[in-house]
């Protein structure tokens, strides 16, 4: 399954906890809070782009799968990491963070991101 496409944010768990614990200023998680972003991927065999625009902030990361790519994270820095792709899954590590995206039918993505004891759950569906 390709996870090509266009995907509208549609519900989100412990977002204020998890940007708190990323150390985000409270007035930019109010603002953020109840933004519904959009994802775009394109994907061409192993090599992806990642486009999230979240209001006027736009996050681009390109990277190849099982190849170490220098990743844009949500606080604005960067670092290297590798990405896994396990079936419909796409696994990062990324300072501390444990991101999962997966592909559950051909218009859902969750995208599940794990810090500490913070478990930060995005769910979005295509466009």
């Amino acid at each position: 399954m390709s996870f090509a496409g266009k995907y509208q944010l549609e519900s989100q768990e412990n977002f204020e906890p998890f940007m708190k614990a990323l150390g985000l200023p409270d007035d930019l998680i109010q603002k953020g809070k109840d933004i519904k972003s959009i994802s775009e991927i394109e994907e061409n065999g192993d090599d992806f782009k990642v486009t999230v625009t979240t209001g006027p902030k736009v996050l681009v990361n390109s990277f190849t799968i099982g190849k170490e790519a220098e990743l844009d994270t949500i606080t604005g820095e960067k670092h290297k990491a590798v990405v896994h792709r396990e079936g419909n899954k796409l696994k990062v590590s990324l300072k501390g963070i444990e991101s999962v995206t997966e592909l559950v039918d051909g218009n859902t993505i969750i995208n599940t991101m794990t810090l500490g004891n913070i478990v930060y759950k995005r769910i979005s569906k295509r466009m």
